[in-house]
């Protein structure tokens, strides 16, 4: 198709809702309501678009799974690629097909390509569609979707320690990691209060209000709903509304503003982000999407048919061209994940997967910087490199409580010299995951595969689809 859309090659032949980007540059797609996963593999050249599908190990009975049987076929759930490289998932509004906000929690480690079964928070009942978020040190926060709780996981041990208690259930919220140890939640159940979580305290605190003009959450009939939330390069998170607003908070002072509405749609009313897609695009714009008003069929009261897309450029949110199946979508059921190549993955939860290439590029600083790596790397051996800004900018990509896929972690890939052809080192245990880092030094361990040609490379480290400046490496048996 012409414009900035283009349909995968090979169409899956399964329908695809989460989608994760492993740390070796290949995608980790859910099929939808199975415990099945598979993974998207770029061609020779980096290509998504012409990239290849292989199986990968479904997810275990997590006993007890009494609620629909021992299976885990979760639809809705918190999902993150962790700092070992490994993934975390957890919950299911939707088990199988049937709605139970279930209490399970798995971790896949893609070296060894099997799942993990692991404890839930002493005391849960359920999990469901909770929000989640990596800390830096590579813990990660849960929330509750019944109670003020939150729980912290510590990946090494698979266990479980109180969070901070919030001002309101997690229900319905998506969190947004700041550059200055805070979480940033505008509040659904309190809305329009919003609060933040203060990571060296373990601390719910105040984050003031959205402007009440701007309220990011509609209690409609069949839900109440808010939009996704994207932090920027330039110290702001935009948050999309369910109602049709958005707003705007400066993370250096704490404060919020409104930005600008979405336009009218069908039925006389504002576009809303009624449980929908962002992404943070390398040239700086968020990639957003909203939909009209649903009044009658099986999806009354959500938004979509058509679903439309825009670009938010820091003060205006420009039309952009919408994908193929536009017309016939609603916004809760599409997914966008931001690759290493600076496009978009697309999903709405069909086999219709597609790309979107943004125009335009980042600013210099927006790069990672290496400061040292090996200039001569042998198979099967592991090496650490430094950088500055590894993890970039943002978390990059949002929707909210029903699915998270943050890029915010450093991959390595080599460029044979006098080829197209690209490769990916698996990279593992980061010194943080922390966004915005600034001047500060971190590193990452990246391992080299057998697989990869004995010759001369150009390395790169890419961080939410931006690429550092190149260093030459010999890459030997």
């Amino acid at each position: 198709m012409a414009g900035p859309w283009k349909t995968l090659t090979n169409t899956p032949s399964f329908s695809v809702d989460t989608m994760l980007l492993l740390t070796d540059g290949t995608v980790m797609c859910h099929e939808y309501e199975t415990p099945n996963w598979h993974k998207l593999v770029p061609d020779a050249k980096g290509d998504y678009v012409k990239g290849t599908w292989h199986p990968m190990s479904p997810m275990v009975a997590n006993a007890p799974l009494t609620q629909n049987g021992p299976v885990n076929a979760p639809l809705y759930y918190a999902s993150a690629v962790l700092k070992d490289g490994r993934v975390f998932v957890a919950g299911g509004e939707y088990n199988g097909g049937v709605n139970l906000d279930l209490a399970a929690a798995e971790i896949y480690d893609p070296v060894a390509d099997s799942w993990t079964s692991v404890p839930v928070p002493p005391g849960w009942a359920n999990i469901g569609d909770a929000p989640s978020c990596v800390l830096p040190d590579g813990r990660l926060l849960l929330g509750s979707i019944k109670t003020k709780k939150t729980a912290i996981f510590h990946p090494a041990t698979h266990t479980w320690t109180p969070g901070g208690i919030k001002n309101d259930t997690s229900s319905e919220e998506g969190w947004t990691l700041l550059p200055n140890d805070f979480i940033l939640c505008p509040e659904v159940n309190n809305h329009p209060k919003a609060e933040k979580y203060k990571i060296k305290t373990n601390k719910w605190i105040s984050a003031g209000s959205v402007p009440a003009a701007n309220d990011l959450v509609l209690n409609a009939p069949v839900s109440i709903e808010i939009g996704p939330a994207i932090l920027m390069p330039d110290d702001r998170v935009f948050c999309s509304g369910a109602t049709g607003h958005t707003a705007i908070y400066k993370v250096s002072t704490g404060t919020w503003s409104g930005g600008p509405d979405f336009p009218i749609g069908s039925g006389g009313k504002l576009m809303r982000a009624f449980d929908a897609p962002a992404c943070l695009l390398p040239n700086g714009r968020v990639l957003c999407m909203a939909g009209s008003v649903i009044t009658s069929g099986v999806d009354a009261g959500w938004a979509g048919q058509p679903v439309s897309l825009f670009e938010f450029d820091g003060a205006v949110l420009h039309p952009v061209a919408g994908p193929a199946n536009a017309a016939t979508t609603v916004t809760f059921n599409c997914r966008f994940l931001l690759l290493p190549t600076g496009q978009v993955l697309y999903s709405n939860c069909t086999s219709k997967l597609q790309v979107f290439t943004p125009s335009g590029g980042p600013h210099h600083h927006w790069r990672p910087h290496i400061t040292s790596v090996p200039k001569t790397l042998r198979h099967g051996h592991t090496y650490r490199l430094h950088g500055r800004q590894l993890n970039g900018l943002s978390q990059a990509n949002a929707y909210g409580d029903d699915a998270q896929m943050a890029t915010n972690y450093p991959l390595v890939r080599l460029k044979r010299v006098g080829s197209n052809k690209v490769f990916f080192c698996r990279t593992f245990d980061h010194s943080t995951m922390a966004v915005a880092t600034g001047k500060k030094k971190h590193y990452t361990h990246f391992h080299v595969a057998h697989t990869i040609p004995v010759g001369h490379y150009e390395l790169v480290v890419v961080a939410n689809g931006i690429h550092s400046d190149h260093v030459k490496v010999h890459v030997k048996p």
